[in-house]
């Protein structure tokens, strides 16, 4: 069952029809951006605090990095949802050229790489204005990210908003696993399409757990001896492997690249990969003595 609108989650737990038209996966993403915006900011106190930072200069004065997360976040959020559309209407350019403005205005329609990357090069244009070094912010943000990834997704899988995956195959299930975590039929979704039963696989669901997964691994690496950059190459390659399997039960226009066939979300990820697995390679290495003067953490 799905519930788009907070009344949808009211009337199923009260009964009662109280007119609250608040979209739960705007409400799940605004937890995200905070939890998101909490873990990041903390990262960054611990980092100031220990002299691995320095301040950032805002207005021709210089203050903790950490009190200027609250900017941070509003500009990559905004960034991040144009982007996401942005991505989303290069992925599905036809249907884009036949009715521009329903795609423009829809509610739904967002990529979330198309998100990641607007996101974070509007991020990265914040931290060299506040002349703060880029790698070490990019290490504090990797789990921040993660978190926030992990419960927007929870937003996907409560209303129901079409991220679902393929018809599940129901001769796969271990029987252990209950019906529920294998196939679901969203009733009641945001877009009014009736699922077959037994239902699609909840897509959603796996990537809530595979990105909490995630973060919980970088934020046990956050404290790594390697250098600036480290972290965040390990976030681009775990990013770019949860997608790239989700991709296998999901359902997105294949694209034709370069005689490469494949979609969107697919390409991305394995890009993602590579530059993380480049950037971990360069930067796992210890820092000694001299490199941690020249590149604080």
């Amino acid at each position: 069952m799905s519930y788009p609108f907070l009344s949808d989650v009211v009337k199923a737990w009260t009964g009662y029809d109280v007119p609250l038209p608040l979209a739960t996966f705007g409400l799940f993403v605004a937890l995200g951006a905070l939890a998101a915006a909490a873990c990041f900011r903390a990262e960054l106190s611990r980092l100031y605090a220990a002299g691995k930072i320095r301040a950032a200069l805002v207005a021709g004065a210089q203050v903790p990095p950490q009190t200027v997360v609250g900017d941070f976040m509003v500009v990559v959020m905004v960034a991040g949802v144009v982007g996401a559309r942005l991505f989303h209407i290069l992925e599905h350019s036809q249907q884009f050229m036949a009715d521009p403005m329903s795609m423009i205005l829809t509610r739904s329609g967002l990529s979330i790489f198309g998100g990641l990357i607007v996101g974070t090069l509007a991020g990265m244009v914040c931290v060299r204005r506040w002349r703060l070094p880029v790698r070490p912010l990019l290490d504090a943000a990797a789990p921040a990210m993660m978190i926030g990834y992990a419960i927007g997704r929870i937003g996907c899988e409560v209303s129901g908003d079409g991220d679902w995956g393929i018809a599940s195959n129901m001769a796969l299930k271990p029987d252990w696993l209950p019906t529920w975590l294998w196939a679901q039929t969203y009733d009641n979704n945001i877009f009014g399409e009736v699922i077959a039963a037994p239902g699609v696989y909840p897509a959603p669901m796996y990537e809530t757990a595979m990105a909490m997964a995630c973060f919980l691994a970088l934020w046990a690496l956050r404290r790594h001896p390697f250098r600036t950059g480290w972290l965040f190459s390990v976030y681009l390659i775990l990013a770019g492997a949860e997608r790239l399997l989700i991709e296998q039960i999901r359902v997105n226009p294949v694209l034709d690249f370069l005689g490469v066939r494949a979609t969107q979300a697919e390409m991305i990820a394995v890009v993602l990969m590579v530059l993380g697995v480049a950037g971990a390679v360069l930067l796992g290495q210890r820092l000694n003595a001299a490199d941690k003067l020249l590149n604080p953490r």
